[in-house]
C-alpha cells in the first residue's frame, strides 16, 4: 500500500473456521479471480473503462487483502476499452492472466499475459481468440492427459442469441489456439436465461467440475446465478446438476456470479462478486468468499452461512499528498489521458476540455458517504472540484474559480447546471460532497470545520452508475488542456443510513 493514502478498516475480518459468504474485496471487484503462488495467494479483478487495468492484491489467508499495483499501467497496443474478466493463474514457475478487452476496431477478445512474479511486470502476449459477435472469460484448463486447453464463452448474447461455452487446446507458450474448438455446454436451462458464462474450474475425484454463471450479471435489473456442471472428461459430455441454481441471493447479498474455485488445506472456497442489497450499485459488485464441498452424490454444495449479513465496511479513506507520486487507488477514465502529479504536498490535476473536465476517482465502500477536499482555488486556472462519477458523460460535479462556483449535472453528455454561487474571492475552499444512495448535496467552508450548504433540494444522480461499474468519488479539472487544478487534502468517510432509506429496503 501506498505511503500517500490511508484506508482505515473499522471492522475485523478475521479468519475464523467457518468462511461463509464473507465480505473479503469491499468496493468494486466484479469478476475476482484468485490463485495460490507458494504460500500466499494473489488476486485481481474487473476494471472495465478506468485504469490503470486489473487490480494486484496479496493476501495470506484468502480474507485481508493488500493492493500490490496493477497488470497494465499502459493499454495493450491490440486493446482500447472494456478490460473485463481477468483470470490469474501459475504454473512451473511463471504467472498469466487470461483477459477480456475490446480490439480496436473490432469486438471483445480473449488476450493474455505474463510474468515471472505475480507483482509484474506483465508483458502482453496478445490476443487468443476473437469471434464476430464477441469472445471473453478465458480460463485455462489442463485435460485428463495433461493437454493445455483454453476455455472460453463466445459472447452470442450481444447479438440475441445463446451463449456457446468452447474449448480449444492452446500451445504452451499461451499465444495460440491450436486445433479445433469444442462446445463444452451452453444456456439451454430456463433458470440460466440468456447466457452462461464466467466458468471457473477443478478437479475432484476423476471429475471436471465446472462452477458457472448464468442470466444477467448488472445493473438495478440483474438476475445473476451460480450454476455446477460436471464431465469425466474436459471435452464432455458435459452433465448439469439438476438441483441448479447452485446459489443465488442470499442475506444481504444479490446476484452472485463470476468467480474463481480454490482449495486450501483440503478445503474448497468460491471467490466471486455480488451486489450488496442495499448500496447496490453505488458500490458496486463486491468481493465474497464462501465454502463449498462435494455432497453424497458428487455434486457442489456450497455451505449454508449462519449470518448472511453484510460486513461492516465503516472506512477512512485520506490522501494528503505528502508522497512523490500518485496513490495506487486513484483511477481514471480509460479514454482519457490524465495528467496528475504529486508536488510538495499538493496534487496537480491538468484538465481537459470534455464535458466533463479530467477527472480522477477513488472507489467507494458504502452507498451513504462524504467526501471532502481541500481545493486551492487561487493557485488554479482551471475550474477545480469535487464531483460523483458515474463515466465520461455522467458525472456530478461541484466546482469553481476564486470568483463563483457552480454545481453542474452532466447526463448523457448534456451540462445542466444546477446553481451558481459566488466564492467571495477565496483562494482556499474545503468542499464536501454528502453522497447517499444518489442523492448528493454540496457544501463550503473557509475552514474546514463549519461547512454550508450551497443548495437545499439533493442533486439527484441515480443515473450515475455504468451498468457495469460503480460510482467514483473524486477530483474534477476543467479547462483547457494549458490549464491545472490545485488540491491539498483528500477524504472520503463512511455515513451512516438514513432511517428512510433503511425502511424502504
Amino acid at each position: 500500500m501506498t505511503k500517500q493514502i490511508v484506508v482505515t478498516l473499522m471492522a475485523l475480518l478475521a479468519y475464523s473456521s467457518c468462511i461463509s459468504q464473507r465480505l473479503v474485496l469491499p468496493g468494486d471487484h466484479p469478476d475476482p479471480s484468485a490463485v495460490q503462488i507458494g504460500n500466499t495467494y494473489w488476486a485481481t479483478a474487473t476494471t472495465s473503462n478506468w485504469f490503470p487495468a486489473f487490480p494486484l492484491l496479496r493476501s495470506d489467508d484468502m480474507v485481508n487483502w493488500n493492493p500490490q499495483g496493477f497488470v497494465f499501467t499502459k493499454k495493450p497496443d491490440w486493446a482500447d476499452y472494456y478490460f473485463w474478466a481477468p483470470e490469474i493463474t501459475y504454473e512451473n514457475g511463471k504467472v498469466w492472466i487470461y483477459y477480456s478487452a475490446h480490439k480496436k476496431n473490432g469486438n471483445l477478445c480473449v488476450g493474455v499475459a505474463s510474468a515471472d512474479k505475480p507483482e509484474g511486470p506483465y508483458t502482453d502476449l496478445g490476443p487468443l481468440i476473437c469471434q464476430e459477435v464477441g469472445s471473453i472469460d478465458g480460463f485455462p484448463m489442463r485435460d485428463e492427459n495433461g493437454k493445455l486447453y483454453l476455455v472460453w464463452k463466445e459472447d452470442a448474447n450481444s447479438v440475441g442469441k445463446p451463449t456457446p461455452i468452447w474449448a480449444s487446446e492452446m500451445n504452451e507458450q499461451r499465444t495460440a489456439l491450436i486445433g479445433e474448438k469444442k462446445e463444452l455446454f451452453r444456456n439451454d436451462q430456463p433458470w440460466e436465461k440468456n447466457l452462461v458464462e464466467g466458468v471457473s474450474m477443478v478437479k475432484h475425484n476423476g471429475y471436471f467440475y465446472a462452477i458457472y454463471a448464468a442470466a444477467g450479471c448488472c445493473g438495478s435489473g440483474c438476475d445473476y446465478v451460480v450454476g455446477a456442471a460436471r464431465s469425466k472428461s474436459l471435452l464432455g459430455p458435459w452433465e448439469k446438476d439438476p438441483r441448479n441454481p447452485a446459489m443465488g441471493n442470499k442475506g444481504d447479498w444479490m446476484c452472485p456470479g463470476h468467480g474463481t474455485a480454490l482449495e486450501k488445506d483440503g478445503r474448497y472456497f468460491f471467490l466471486y462478486h455480488a451486489y450488496n442489497k442495499y448500496s447496490h450499485a453505488y458500490t458496486g459488485r463486491e468481493g465474497l468468499l464462501r465454502e463449498f464441498k462435494f455432497d453424497n452424490n458428487g455434486w457442489v454444495e456450497f455451505v449454508d452461512e449462519s449470518n448472511n449479513k453484510a460486513a461492516q465496511k465503516e472506512r477512512l479513506v485520506s490522501d494528503n499528498f505528502n508522497a512523490g507520486s500518485l496513490a495506487g487507488s486513484w483511477q481514471w477514465s480509460v479514454f482519457q489521458d490524465v495528467d496528475a502529479n504529486v508536488k510538495n504536498g499538493q496534487l496537480l490535476l491538468k484538465a481537459l476540455p470534455d464535458e466533463s473536465g479530467a477527472y480522477l476517482g477513488q472507489k467507494t465502500f458504502s452507498g451513504d458517504y462524504e467526501l471532502t477536499a481541500k481545493v486551492l482555488l487561487g493557485q488554479s486556472t482551471a475550474l477545480a472540484g469535487v464531483a460523483a462519477l458515474g463515466d465520461d458523460k455522467n458525472t456530478v460535479g461541484f466546482y469553481g474559480n476564486r470568483n463563483s462556483l457552480r454545481i453542474v449535472r452532466l447526463k448523457d453528455g448534456k451540462d445542466s447546471t444546477i446553481k451558481i454561487v459566488s466564492n467571495k474571492n477565496r483562494p482556499v475552499v474545503y468542499m464536501k460532497m454528502e453522497f447517499r444512495r444518489g442523492n448528493i448535496r454540496f457544501f463550503t467552508s473557509s475552514d474546514g470545520k463549519r461547512y454550508e450548504a450551497v443548495h437545499t433540494a439533493p442533486v439527484d444522480g441515480r443515473y450515475l452508475p455504468p451498468w457495469d461499474r460503480a460510482v467514483r468519488a473524486g477530483l474534477i479539472s476543467r479547462g483547457n488542456r494549458d490549464k491545472v487544478a490545485v488540491f491539498d487534502d483528500f477524504r472520503i468517510r463512511s455515513l451512516e443510513p438514513q432511517a428512510e432509506a433503511l425502511s424502504a429496503r
